[in-house]
């Protein structure tokens, strides 16, 4: 089943790339690959939400807000590559959650990008990962997430 299809019986739509907030792209393809610039969970161009996960934000809303970042990294890589459909699979995710110090639940935080991207990909959503708590993030976002895609 492609991508587009699968998209479309889980009735999720891709968001409009969001435009950088600083010096980089989105995403690009480099020797059959694509990498995407850490990803924001941005709705509508705005972020949801701002503060440290385990103080301001809760876990399982930052658990949503990392599969929102996942599906802006599927979105900005299917731009670079020319659509979603020319996305075979996921080589990697690595998630970097903005944590009060005593937050210890980063893996269950970047579950909701690893879990959205198995849902699309199937088996080819398995990847490697990195799950990592930090002290702050751009924007005070909670979260931010970067995906590499292996191109069909």
């Amino acid at each position: 089943m492609s991508v587009s299809a699968r998209l479309a019986e889980l009735g999720l739509e891709l968001p409009a790339v969001a435009a950088p907030v600083a010096a980089y792209v989105p995403a690009v393809v480099h020797s059959g690959l694509v990498y995407t610039s850490g990803q924001l969970p941005f709705v509508d161009g705005a972020l949801p939400a701002t503060g440290k996960v385990g103080a301001e934000v809760e876990a399982a809303d930052a658990q949503g807000y990392a599969r929102t970042c996942a599906l802006n990294a599927l979105a900005a890589a299917a731009q670079a590559a020319g659509g979603v459909d020319r996305l075979a699979g996921v080589l990697r995710v690595g998630g970097f959650v903005a944590s009060d110090p005593t937050f210890t639940g980063q893996p269950a935080v970047v579950n909701g990008a690893s879990d959205v991207l198995g849902e699309i990909f199937g088996d080819a959503g398995q990847h490697a990962r990195a799950a990592v708590g930090v002290a702050s993030l751009p924007l005070d976002t909670p979260v931010e997430v970067e995906v590499t895609f292996i191109l069909a």
